[in-house]
């Protein structure tokens, strides 16, 4: 009885790590994921509008004047915060195109339903790159933030920040046609 229940424990334990191991592998390329996520906040700092400096005098002094500061909108949380809420939510509606035998590509899908591949297939790959950017965001926010405060971060500039300095899942010396054979190792 004993010899049957370490069986089938380690038959749990063979499944679980062949589990983990296919969610991992739907973004084996790094590179090319987060590729497509700075292409979306690219995206967002493109279709920024212009804002008001915000105006944090909400107290009086005794003589009656306000108190506070007037922070520009450009170096403040806020903007932070609505440039990346909803980034990961908007991955979601990205899957894998295959682009040759050997490589594919994440694209955006505008209408699902015309999609000429398995969409089962397309939607769990949706899933898994909506959670690879929750944890790119996760370990690169703080430092992302500051570089979008101090205006490093910039349309035309997204890629390079987020994926070559700071993740590091892009090498420095890919460029923009051969990204997607740019592989490397690391979990995330």
């Amino acid at each position: 009885m004993e010899r049957g229940g370490k069986i089938s424990q380690s038959v749990i334990w063979v499944l679980l790590v062949f589990s983990i191991f296919d969610s991992v592998a739907c973004v084996e390329d790094k590179c090319a994921a987060c590729s497509a996520v700075a292409e979306e906040l690219e995206v967002e700092l493109l279709n920024e509008k212009p804002r008001n400096h915000l105006d944090m005098r909400h107290r009086l002094d005794s003589k009656g004047q306000r108190e506070g500061k007037v922070i520009d909108y450009r170096v403040s949380e806020l903007r932070v915060v609505e440039l990346l809420d909803g980034l990961c939510e908007k991955m979601q509606d990205y899957t894998l195109k295959k682009v040759d035998s050997e490589r594919q590509e994440w694209v955006k899908v505008d209408d699902w339903s015309s999609l000429k591949t398995d969409k089962q297939e397309a939607r769990a790959h949706a899933k898994y790159i909506s959670t690879y950017c929750g944890r790119l965001l996760e370990q690169t926010e703080d430092e992302l933030a500051e570089l979008i405060k101090k205006g490093a971060v910039g349309a035309g500039g997204v890629r390079k920040v987020l994926c070559q300095d700071l993740s590091k899942h892009c090498s420095s010396t890919s460029s923009s046609s051969n990204q997607g054979e740019d592989r490397l190792d690391g979990e995330l």
